[in-house]
């Protein structure tokens, strides 16, 4: 299937495009291929582009400088990560890293801008999603600031869900990806032994469960109502 294609299928910052504008913006999108441990960009790096994850799993990092690492996201099939480039070109803020190996279709900042040039509809569109993303970004920092570790949790898991979550026996959703508690913790930003604690009593609780290896949230509702400020 061509990247354009492919793009379409994919993803979500298309949805809500009239069928010819969706189709010439992913008419920009060329494939690059991310071999599994590849850093992608570093923060710092120049900010030249969005990228769409067509196939793989990718983990949004900060590193201090003594090299200790804060897991803020994992990205999987559909997610859209770099759209701040397209409007102000600054410098990345923060690392990419392919947890396996990636296929994705990156759109150049230059080609977006000639095309939105013309239609201006389309920065209207892309504003909505860069709004979105920051609400959810405000989101999370509130959570750090006001929810206990369990809540953190919670949202951590639900944010796993929406990027790897595969609909299982009607309300259950499998997150199709073997996330460490290690992992887990990072994005929480609590210990992993505290976290270990949480997820044992989510388990206990048959809020999660866990299929060959992978977490399995059998209550949405609780873990939302958890993640809630």
């Amino acid at each position: 299937m061509p990247v354009d294609e492919r793009f379409l299928d994919a993803s979500f910052s298309l949805e809500g495009l009239s069928g010819t504008l969706a189709a010439r913006l992913a008419a920009l999108a060329r494939v690059v291929s991310v071999p599994q441990g590849k850093v992608l960009f570093s923060a710092g790096d120049p900010g030249d582009g969005l990228y769409t994850v067509l196939d793989g799993s990718l983990k949004v990092i900060l590193l201090s400088a003594d090299g200790d690492e804060q897991l803020l996201a994992v990205l999987g099939s559909g997610s859209v990560f770099g759209e701040l480039a397209l409007f102000d070109g600054r410098p990345r803020s923060a690392t990419v890293v392919a947890l396996k190996d990636s296929t994705l279709a990156f759109m150049e900042r230059v080609a977006f801008d000639r095309l939105a040039s013309e239609t201006p509809e389309i920065y209207r569109h892309m504003l909505r999603i860069v709004g979105s993303r920051l609400r959810h970004a405000n989101d999370v920092l509130a959570a750090r600031s006001f929810l206990p570790l369990p809540g953190r949790v919670a949202q951590a898991l639900l944010q796993l869900a929406d990027s790897f979550g595969r609909a299982i026996d009607g309300d259950r959703t499998l997150i199709h990806y073997k996330v460490s508690q290690a992992e887990i913790a990072s994005m929480a930003g609590g210990a992993r032994e505290n976290v270990s604690r949480i997820l044992n009593d989510f388990r206990r609780t048959g809020v999660i469960s866990r299929i060959s290896g992978y977490y399995c949230i059998e209550k949405r509702a609780t873990l939302a109502s958890a993640a809630s400020l």
